[in-house]
């Protein structure tokens, strides 16, 4: 298989105007230099500050390079990520942001986890959290450019009985890390192949990368490696999105003075989409993709459902319209089409992965939804996971229609489906008594760290879309009271990585916690230790969208979130929990403030915050910068 990239000066960057569309279809979208609306010369001293970092032996941080945080304020590329992931967005905080360089050896293809550091919960198909990758320097086809899977971020694996996945990268190719050829030099000094194989991506490992993808029959499904890059590019994709890390194929004399550098930022949704108009679009209007060059003439109407589904929810927060095809259809042609569509879910085979999501995504717009959301049901209570998956999504897309069954299925002795219940909730419901007495017990009292992971999240969501509406605002401060509550129940555990004496892509399940709960960094602070918890960092994640949205929502839990948060900050052993609570209390000392209307509480935290920060050895510049902190301003 020819490996798809561009021989031009640089590759097609996307157009304003035509990124929510891109992004709802092929997952990625490439914005140029000169969009961003930063000097130019910027990117060069952020390559050479880099380079003399990496010569010193220094951790590449944002305190070094703090030149990296006009890339993340620059209009243009705030602009496309609040097109993309709304207002106020967010950036995961101590993860993998430092720079990545690329060289000998080759990455196995994968997909990035929801959360920090390997640490699995449910992937949600709505552009939720995006990848954004920054290239200081021009990066030509031979420096190791990123290779992506694009037209991928809607299709995977099982996880939840299959252990190769468990630790939340999805990997195409597991047995490439279990034979250990992550760590063989493809190119360089120590590689055995001959330059001439290196250069025209003939060896074993070139050869085995492109056999994985091919062999997934998946439409669309090729590889294409982003390059060549103008210096300052910027790649935002969804978290979904099968990719990897490549190996160089030029000259390895001239890395050390000319490395390739990439800067990764993982970014999430703290605004739910608001707007009233989503046109249709002809998705095969153009045959070609503008960006990889595939073809586009023969894609599925089920993909084409799902591509519809999630440009809508991008302009208006809600699912489309039944799509009706023929108003003359009988009752009964129209439930045979039904039936044909429910077959279609129950397809056997990684392969028919993209038959089963698009075919769920199609029942769910047909013109009569009860029957629908009666199949899906039958979808979703499947024994099978992958078709389990596609009926989650499809009654995901069917919108509100579908609370009841997943209300129905929270309360199944079997955790997969409180799993997929809790988090279809979420989804598509509005807050009242009956949904968050549900989430409630999902959270606080399910034996299943899964599943109370899951709920977390989806009172983050669900409290989001409350605010976007304007109604149910009396339950934010509930959700605020029960995710308090979880976070003094829920305890910070050795990381799994070391407890089991695994690397973390091996580590399995246990009595005591079903989820990944991810790898302990304690980047050589005494005040931090390598542990992890999965509830409380996803906790917080869904405090970071609230506190989002100002005091005012917060109502009368204001003052007990400050202390938990201020704690958390002070005391807490877990890096990245300290990460989420400095961003959520410094959002709520910094956005959506008016002064002259600021609370006793607000106005002590704003004059008290230096000194809170600072009683962390370590911040989250990446995170806090979206509040609208400096390095300097302490």
């Amino acid at each position: 298989m020819i490996v798809q990239h561009r021989s031009t000066e640089s590759i097609t960057f996307s157009k304003a105007e035509n990124l929510v569309q891109e992004f709802a279809s092929r997952g990625v979208t490439v914005l140029s230099p000169e969009s961003l609306g930063v000097p130019f010369e910027i990117h060069q001293c952020i390559y050479e500050k880099e380079k003399k970092a990496v010569r010193d032996q220094q951790r590449i941080t944002p305190e070094v390079i703090p030149e990296i945080f006009d890339i993340l304020s620059a209009p243009g590329l705030v602009e496309a990520c609040d097109r993309i992931v709304g207002k106020n967005w967010a950036i995961v905080p101590f993860i993998h942001n430092a720079p990545f360089i690329s060289g000998a050896r080759d990455q196995h293809w994968h997909k990035d986890d929801n959360a920090p550091y390997n640490a699995r919960k449910q992937r949600h198909h709505q552009a939720i959290q995006i990848e954004m990758l920054y290239y200081p320097q021009e990066v030509s086809s031979e420096m190791g450019p990123t290779a992506i899977v694009p037209f991928s971020h809607y299709w995977t694996f099982n996880h939840e009985e299959n252990h190769d996945n468990f630790a939340g990268a999805d990997h195409i190719d597991f047995a490439y890390l279990i034979e250990g050829l992550e760590s063989m030099p493809v190119s360089g000094p120590d590689s055995k192949y001959t330059l001439e194989d290196i250069i025209h991506r003939q060896t074993k490992h070139d050869q085995r990368m492109m056999e994985a993808v091919s062999a997934l029959n998946w439409p669309l499904a090729k590889v294409f490696e982003v390059a060549p890059l103008q210096a300052g590019s910027v790649l935002l994709y969804s978290h979904n999105t099968f990719h990897r890390g490549n190996h160089r194929r030029d000259d390895w004399h001239q890395w050390t003075e000319k490395p390739r550098f990439m800067w990764r930022f993982w970014i999430y949704r703290t605004n739910e989409p608001v707007g009233t108009d989503s046109a249709e679009v002809d998705w095969c209007q153009e045959s070609v993709d503008p960006l990889t060059g595939f073809d586009l003439t023969e894609v599925s109407s089920g993909i084409k459902s799902i591509w519809r589904y999630h440009k809508h929810w991008l302009e208006t927060g809600k699912p489309p319209s039944p799509k009706i095809k023929n108003t003359a259809q009988s009752g009964e042609d129209l439930k045979k089409e039904a039936i044909q569509l429910f077959e279609q879910v129950l397809e056997n085979g990684d392969e028919k992965e993209p038959v089963r999501i698009g075919a769920a995504y199609e029942l769910a717009v047909i013109r009569d939804q009860v029957l629908a959301k009666g199949l899906l049901r039958r979808a979703l209570l499947n024994e099978r996971e992958s078709v389990r998956r596609a009926g989650t999504y499809g009654l995901v897309a069917l919108g509100a229609a579908s609370e009841d069954v997943f209300l129905e299925v929270i309360k199944s002795p079997i955790k997969w489906l409180r799993k997929s219940g809790v988090y279809g909730l979420g989804e598509v419901s509005a807050l009242n008594q009956e949904i968050f007495d549900a989430v409630k017990e999902c959270l606080l009292e399910d034996s299943s760290k899964y599943v109370r992971s899951v709920a977390a999240g989806s009172f983050g969501c669900l409290g989001r879309r409350v605010i976007a509406a304007g109604q149910g605002l009396e339950w934010i401060p509930k959700c605020i009271e029960a995710l308090i509550q979880s976070l003094q129940q829920e305890k910070n555990q050795l990381s799994m990585d070391l407890a089991q004496k695994r690397n973390i892509k091996f580590v399995r399940p246990t009595d005591e916690c079903d989820v990944c709960e991810g790898m302990g960094i304690d980047f050589g602070i005494k005040r931090f230790e390598p542990v992890r918890s999965a509830v409380r960092e996803n906790v917080l994640w869904a405090l970071v969208m609230l506190c989002s949205h100002g005091e005012e929502v917060l109502g009368e839990n204001l003052d007990s979130l400050l202390e938990e948060l201020k704690k958390i900050i002070q005391e807490d052993r877990n890096v990245i929990t300290v990460g989420f609570a400095m961003d959520a209390l410094s959002r709520l000392a910094h956005l959506l403030v008016c002064e002259n209307t600021l609370s006793a509480p607000i106005n002590e935290l704003r004059d008290d915050l230096e000194t809170i920060l600072n009683s962390s050895p370590i911040k989250c510049w990446e995170s806090l910068v979206r509040s609208g902190l400096r390095p300097e301003s302490l």
